[in-house]
């Protein structure tokens, strides 16, 4: 799979999750068909690319679309 392909099945998978704006890496690595190490470095490719971001509670690492959720709206306020 290439990264174009990859990039258009995670947007439009995560466009289609109504009320949800961060997922776990599995949930995105099952989207793909991808084995973790293949993912994983498309996924990268994703954050660099700024389609992506990544959030860390320190506990727990999500990914969501750049630009969404609570923690965007906050900042879009100020």
């Amino acid at each position: 799979m290439d990264q174009a392909e990859a990039t258009e099945k995670i947007v439009t998978a995560l466009k289609k999750k109504k009320g949800k704006t961060k997922f776990y890496f599995n949930d995105l690595a099952k989207i793909l068909g991808e084995k973790p190490r293949v993912a994983k470095k498309l996924i990268n490719k994703m954050i660099e690319d700024e389609v992506l971001e990544y959030w860390s509670s320190g506990s727990t690492s999500l990914y969501g679309l750049k630009g969404t959720g609570k923690q965007a709206e906050a900042e879009h306020e100020e």
